[in-house]
């Protein structure tokens, strides 16, 4: 008898741990909430790391063969991985992850993105027309789009909707108090002035009251100039910013180049979970980046 149970516990158990729903996230932020929302249930895999600029990625393999996979597809949207996330759905053909599907999920379109313009000339660098897709580091996005991401994996598999909105329900309690957390220690932030590498600040830099006064790159996407720096040199020589910013994938070079001739302390903020070693899920990323900020501003 004993043998019998044995077997039927080993013929059953693969079916136990098997993940119900596949997840290709494009950044890792939307991998890591997919696995706080599905749990076990899910088994998530991003295609760019905080190490990597989520606009030019190419289309290897490896990453169609995900998407051939797929049981749901998530990125940030509003043409942020347009430069190769048509070509991997189009190899993939995997016609249940394709726009317009329920296995289909931009991130960004579940709340008020900023900076849209019709404006679509690609020759005034990366412009994005549908707004600013680097919606993640303000943490009330996050919320909705975890509320939109708990009801997509719903309709995907309902016989585990309890336990997606279990999950949901959670994760927002935490949230919320890490919130309070987070805002109570960057208060002081309150009314500084920061020079940013590209415009991929802007929604951490309203939440925090932060005003952005300028960016490195003189032409969104493209490397800063030799002019432009030493534009920026002459503006700001004498006071007006209070901290430069760049993500972990932009070079230090200009940002450190503009620090030692304004005195304006430069730092290096994670964009996404792994941009920096204390960066390890969604909830450190806060830490970290609150850490990191007020440390920097402390010292100016």
């Amino acid at each position: 008898m004993n043998k019998l149970i044995t077997a039927v516990i080993l013929c059953t158990l693969p079916f136990a741990v098997h993940a119900e729903t596949r997840v290709f996230a494009c950044e890792a932020e939307w991998a890591a909430l997919a696995d706080e929302i599905g749990g076990d249930l899910v088994d998530s895999f991003s295609a760019t790391t905080a190490l990597q600029d989520p606009h030019y990625i190419q289309a290897r393999p490896s990453l169609i063969a995900k998407v051939r996979n797929a049981d749901l597809v998530i990125c940030s949207g509003a043409q942020l991985e347009i430069g190769w996330l048509p070509a991997l759905l189009q190899k993939a053909n995997n016609r249940k992850v394709l726009p317009g599907t329920d296995g289909y999920m931009e991130a960004s379109s579940f709340v008020l993105r900023v900076g849209a313009t019709a404006n679509v000339d690609r020759s005034k660098g990366d412009i994005h027309p549908q707004g600013n897709p680097h919606i993640q580091v303000n943490p009330h996005n996050m919320m909705d789009v975890a509320r939109a991401l708990s009801a997509r994996l719903s309709k995907l598999n309902p016989d585990n909707t309890n336990i997606y909105d279990e999950n949901l329900n959670n994760f927002l309690v935490k949230w919320e108090a890490s919130m309070a957390r987070w805002e109570a220690a960057a208060a002081s932030l309150r009314g500084k002035r920061a020079i940013t590498h590209h415009k991929s600040w802007v929604y951490l830099l309203d939440w925090l009251g932060i005003e952005e006064v300028a960016n490195l790159e003189a032409v969104p996407g493209l490397p800063p100039t030799a002019a432009h720096l030493s534009q920026l040199t002459s503006q700001f020589s004498e006071g007006g910013a209070d901290v430069i910013i760049r993500a972990p994938y932009q070079h230090g070079k200009s940002s450190e180049w503009l620090s030692e001739r304004t005195s304006i302390p430069a730092i290096v903020l994670p964009l996404t979970v792994g941009g920096t070693d204390g960066a390890t899920d969604l909830f450190s990323l806060f830490d970290d980046i609150i850490l990191r900020l007020t440390e920097a501003m402390d010292d100016a």
